[in-house]
């Protein structure tokens, strides 16, 4: 049994339910889409938020690491000041403790500045990182400055202090600096708790005393360092320090206390030691103290044979090896050779190139770095993009099927309302009184019947849909029987006969051997203002079936094609 119109109906609160769920839903889905599209403007700078974080939680134990997080960030895309000056502070920092190119740290002043009565210990850090990237630009005496600033700040953790006083101690040695180091190297020796840091800031302070002229206190030191490297059974630290110990005798006149020493050396390390050519120099040059010319320009021999031998052509050994050799020229002959001083000098020039040619290097690496980095920056930007215009097709999809979604339910309501006045009248239909035929000719209640019925008709030809045509098959079988079809084409006739004066007995008498059925059944749909789809609903066949009908009914009732058929025939019966 099939669902009658009452029964396909939906209440009123359960139908504004459905549409307030489905509203639901797709405002969820524009939300959604929104957000993400906000979240795709808004990812690449709170992930890179994220990543400066995480780069400064493992910077400590993992600067590599740390450093591949920060080279992914885009610096243009940080706007709030603490963030860029973090970026800044750990890229430079992480530079710093990989011993790598700074060149490219020109903001860490920026951060540094950031810092200041802010965050001790980043204060500290960036002034360290800021000092060094001072050394690598060429301004020693600027970074030395700020060390010193930072290495007496108040109220520093002495781990913090460590790191400045270790940079600012090695750059007080690469500036031979004597008597300004030397409270500095103490100091560090005072803090460092590490064997072995602790014995490189002994080592640097003796180079402090070195450099001051306090060789008595310089040549304590060594001996110091002897001792403990002898103890630990350090045989490389040993060595080294004998040689420095070597060294400091010749500096205070003790030529034959350091010629027995390297003796030693000799032969504790064999003749053919890695430093045999440094220690026949040495030789020579205490010879050439004593005024014994032959011997230093024997050792000095042995030593240039000797460095070639162990370490090529070695530029720093030879530019002392020719000093030493205009001095002994000098000596036996009474005059300077010009060779000698343009040696000198050509080594120098030698050693200032390779210099600037490793600073031009580390330039070009870190315009290398940079080009990858804007790099990268277009690909993220390229992504960045495709993805919006994704999300923006998206939300129009969406709109679309919003648009559908909203029009056919639009459409649902006007064909229940239509579903609610049919049931309307098939409800006055059937309680209608029954009259006789002959009483009903005449009244107007049998017309006022008639055009409900032909609305009712009218009504699911325009909302075909198999609700309406099922209810239309139970009024048209009320009190006919309409064979298969959608109403009885008897009552249809009659209800044309009576709304249009005969219409259809006229049409039949005079044409009714010329036209089919389905022609006639055209015609008085067509008279009752009918359209093409709606007669092709009733009737069953298609439009284009109906389009060949009317073209067969011009020709069969000798209609012209520009003249309505409809108008043809009411001038033809008047």
């Amino acid at each position: 049994m099939k669902k009658g119109v009452n029964e396909i109906k939906y209440p009123v609160g359960i139908q504004s339910f459905k549409e307030l769920r489905e509203g639901g839903y797709l405002l969820c889905l524009l939300v959604l889409m929104a957000g993400a599209c906000i979240a795709s403007c808004s990812h690449s700078g709170s992930q890179y938020n994220r990543s400066i974080d995480e780069a400064e939680r493992i910077m400590a134990t993992n600067a590599d690491s740390a450093l591949s997080l920060l080279d992914a960030v885009d610096l243009s895309e940080l706007k709030e000041d603490s963030i860029r000056a973090k970026y800044v502070y750990l890229k430079a920092y992480g530079h710093l403790k990989k011993n790598r190119s700074m060149i490219s740290d020109s903001l860490i002043s920026y951060a540094h500045n950031y810092y200041k009565g802010k965050d001790k210990v980043r204060d500290v850090r960036s002034g360290i990182a800021f000092a060094w990237y001072r050394f690598w630009t060429g301004d020693t005496p600027g970074a030395i400055s700020l060390l010193d600033s930072l290495a007496s700040m108040s109220g520093v953790s002495d781990s913090l202090k460590i790191q400045a006083l270790r940079i600012r101690v090695y750059l007080g040695v690469a500036e031979y600096q004597g008597a300004p180091l030397i409270p500095f190297a103490k100091r560090l020796y005072e803090l460092e708790t590490d064997s072995m840091r602790k014995m490189e800031a002994r080592y640097m302070l003796l180079t402090g005393y070195e450099y001051a002229n306090h060789l008595d206190s310089a040549i304590h030191i060594i001996d110091e360092l002897i001792d403990y490297a002898g103890k630990n059974k350090w045989g490389d630290k040993h060595f080294l320090f004998e040689m420095e110990k070597a060294q400091l005798l010749t500096e205070v006149g003790r030529n034959s206390e350091s010629d027995l020493l390297i003796d030693e050396i000799f032969k504790t390390g064999g003749s053919d030691n890695g430093a045999a050519d440094l220690l026949h120099f040495q030789h020579a040059l205490n010879a050439l103290n004593t005024g014994d010319l032959i011997r230093a320009s024997k050792h000095l021999a042995k030593a240039d044979s000797l460095t070639i031998r162990l370490h090529g052509d070695n530029a720093t050994f030879r530019s002392y090896s020719n000093l030493l050799h205009s001095i002994i020229d000098f000596k036996k002959t009474g005059s300077v050779k010009l060779i000698h001083i343009a040696s000198l000098n050509n080594r120098q020039d030698e050693r200032f190139n390779r210099m600037k040619a490793s600073q031009w290097e580390s330039e070009k690496g870190a315009l290398l770095q940079q080009s990858r980095a804007l790099a990268l920056k277009s690909e993220s930007r390229h992504k960045t993009v495709v993805i919006l215009v994704i999300i923006l097709v998206a939300l129009v999809i969406l709109g679309f099927a919003a648009w559908i979604i909203i029009s056919r339910r639009q459409r649902e309501r006007e064909n229940e309302e239509r579903i609610e006045a049919l049931q309307k009248m098939v409800d006055e239909y059937k309680s209608a009184p029954v009259a006789t035929e002959r009483g009903l000719t005449e009244s107007s209640a049998l017309r006022s019947a008639m055009l409900k019925q032909l609305s009712i008709i009218k009504m699911v030809a325009e909302t075909p849909t198999e609700q309406n045509r099922e209810m239309l098959r139970k009024i048209s079988s009320i009190d006919g029987e309409t064979n298969g079809e959608l109403v009885d084409w008897r009552k249809v006739f009659e209800i044309i006969d009576n709304l249009y004066a005969g219409f259809y007995e006229r049409l039949h008498t005079e044409h009714g051997e010329v036209l089919t059925k389905k022609e006639e059944q055209i015609i008085v749909l067509m008279v009752a203002g009918f359209s093409t789809k709606e007669i092709s609903v009733i009737t069953g066949q298609t439009t284009s079936t109906i389009y060949v009908r009317k073209s067969s009914i011009r020709k069969k009732l000798g209609v012209p094609e520009k003249e309505d058929i409809v108008v043809c025939l009411h001038n033809q019966n008047k």
